[in-house]
């Protein structure tokens, strides 16, 4: 990838490795820098491309059913290749969890969307076996804030509140998580993008990994978005 000097390794996190958190913490980017210092391709859900998402942020009881359901069939096209064995052989990292549509349905929904919700979710299979890792980002609202901000896309109207809602949310369903490894990270200081020595950091945490749940706790400070 352009811009970026970390040397590919080979994989050592294995073949299927999600990274998840909440909006504004960082997860793409991390995807990204895995994947290059991987040698794995990067899978990325596109927002931009979701022509509810806009008008969402403006008005989310009207448009919150055409939004998730929009990004629900997406993320089911883009895991549809971990399907086949020859596309899983390269492996990937990807931007986002199967399981966690519903995190964002059940915080945007009213009780007769979230119904209508789930009988169009369950009718779809699960797209792909679970992840060989899960990484789960985590950093306070106020964070989370200032790097929606920074970054300046221009229908992030995200209200503090539905913020702290939707990490509530995260946290809550992370917790009870069982599906895959899970690594949680606290990403409010670290620069994944910027600084080698963290992003190594947490690929030599990501390693020895391979059941349960673990913890990473970062010191370096001034993460990029």
């Amino acid at each position: 990838m352009r811009g970026m000097t970390a040397r590919p390794v080979a994989p050592a996190v294995g073949s299927f490795v999600v990274v998840e958190g909440p909006i504004g913490v960082g997860k793409t980017s991390l995807a990204r820098r895995l994947a290059h210092a991987l040698a794995l391709e990067p899978l990325l859900e596109a927002p931009d491309d979701n022509p509810f998402l806009a008008r969402f942020y403006e008005d989310r009881r009207t448009y919150a059913l055409p939004a998730q359901l929009f990004f629900l069939f997406q993320r089911r096209r883009l895991l549809e290749g971990l399907a086949q064995a020859d596309f899983l052989r390269g492996g990937v990292v990807a931007n986002f969890l199967w399981a966690k549509d519903r995190v964002f349905a059940r915080v945007t929904l009213d009780d007769d969307e979230w119904r209508l919700y789930e009988q169009i979710a369950d009718g779809l299979s699960p797209p792909a076996r679970a992840p060989d890792l899960v990484i789960f980002l985590q950093a306070p609202v106020d964070v989370l804030m200032e790097r929606i901000r920074q970054r300046a896309r221009g229908y992030e109207r995200i209200d503090r509140g539905y913020l702290a809602e939707l990490g509530a949310a995260y946290t809550e369903f992370f917790y009870h998580y069982q599906e895959s490894p899970l690594l949680m990270v606290n990403a409010a200081e670290a620069n994944f993008v910027e600084n080698e020595q963290d992003l190594a950091s947490l690929i030599a945490c990501a390693r020895g990994i391979r059941n349960g749940r673990h913890f990473f706790n970062p010191l370096a400070s001034g993460f990029g978005s």
